[in-house]
């Protein structure tokens, strides 16, 4: 999967090198394309951190709506 340069996305798991959190948006501000075979990376901004900016490898990153519209658990409530 290919994302587009300044599309927003989100951590596919945590980064603890950066105290970042799987579901994080960032934008991606650089593509990195690599020979086939190997993973693209990405360089990407805006974790609500100042002058931060973190390579990630493509398998780490999804496409931001696939996490605003993953369901979610709710606890059902019951009728005392």
């Amino acid at each position: 999967m290919k994302f587009e340069l300044f599309s927003q996305v989100a951590l596919r798991e945590d980064i603890p090198k950066y105290n970042l959190k799987k579901g994080a948006i960032a934008t991606i501000v650089e593509h990195y394309p690599m020979p086939e075979g190997e993973e693209d990376g990405y360089s990407l901004e805006g974790f609500n951190v100042e002058a931060i900016t973190v390579e990630v490898a493509e398998s780490l990153i999804e496409d931001k709506t696939a996490v605003e519209t993953a369901p979610t658990k709710t606890k059902s409530a019951s009728a005392d």
